[in-house]
């Protein structure tokens, strides 16, 4: 990814399959450099609102009550509001940079969570077995640990892996409007922002990242259908 000044804004050719850029940089290694930076935030984001959100949701879902009833109000709240300006304000609260990146796209997708963990616990609440567990004195630790949570998994991974491809357009949204991952840095956000200016003269700079983002993002929702198919016995049920 070295600078060319002589190789600027070259279009695709056998030496630079995907072309250069306004730098003489190759295309081609930013895109798939700018992958490994794209995946591992968008992970990291999803990681973290998947235990932040789940644990709220399964925890407000098996005590029910006022827990129930204040957690869940406050998600709904969250819900209401577009996700992009909830990522907005964080980015502003927080600051620009690649780790508070990970914390807005992570606050954008913990209501999502706390729903489907939500809804998941408040099923298997009366459950025979959660019942026995809870009659004969087990802690409300070790129930929601051993009894729900293993029932819970499945509904939270389809949702995670669908959230993927949603917290990647938000976190190439964010980067090209100068909020997210900050130049040099291949990011492709930060890449489709850097190439607009050149659209004209030169789509290849922007041609490649956003096929890169579609298409990995069409992956992550083909990957979370798979795996719904998979985890829901009533959809294996009802295939010919």
């Amino acid at each position: 990814m070295e600078t060319n000044f002589r190789a600027i804004l070259k279009p695709p050719n056998s030496a630079h399959w995907f072309g250069t850029d306004e730098l003489g940089r190759d295309v081609l290694s930013r895109v798939v450099y700018g992958a490994r930076i794209s995946l591992e935030l968008v992970l990291a984001a999803v990681v973290l609102a998947l235990l932040a959100g789940g644990s709220l949701g399964i925890w407000a879902g098996f005590r029910g009550g006022s827990v129930e009833m204040v957690t869940m109000r406050a998600i709904d709240v969250l819900l209401a509001l577009p996700g992009f300006l909830i990522a907005l304000v964080a980015i502003t609260i927080l600051g620009v940079g690649t780790v508070n990146l990970i914390i807005a796209v992570a606050i954008y997708s913990v209501p999502a969570f706390a729903r489907v963990g939500h809804a998941a616990a408040l099923a298997l609440r009366p459950a025979e077995f959660v019942q026995a567990a809870i009659s004969q004195g087990a802690t409300e630790a070790r129930i929601l640990t051993r009894h729900v949570l293993p029932n819970v998994l499945s509904p939270l991974i389809v949702q995670a892996s669908l959230r993927m491809a949603t917290a990647l357009l938000l976190a190439s949204s964010l980067s090209f409007l100068g909020l997210g991952v900050q130049p040099p840095v291949p990011e492709w956000g930060a890449m489709l922002a850097n190439g607009r200016s050149y659209l004209s003269t030169s789509p290849h700079v922007v041609l490649f990242p956003g096929l890169a983002i579609m298409l990995v993002t069409l992956g992550f929702n083909l990957l979370g259908d798979g795996l719904r198919d998979i985890f829901d016995p009533r959809l294996r049920s009802s295939q010919p």
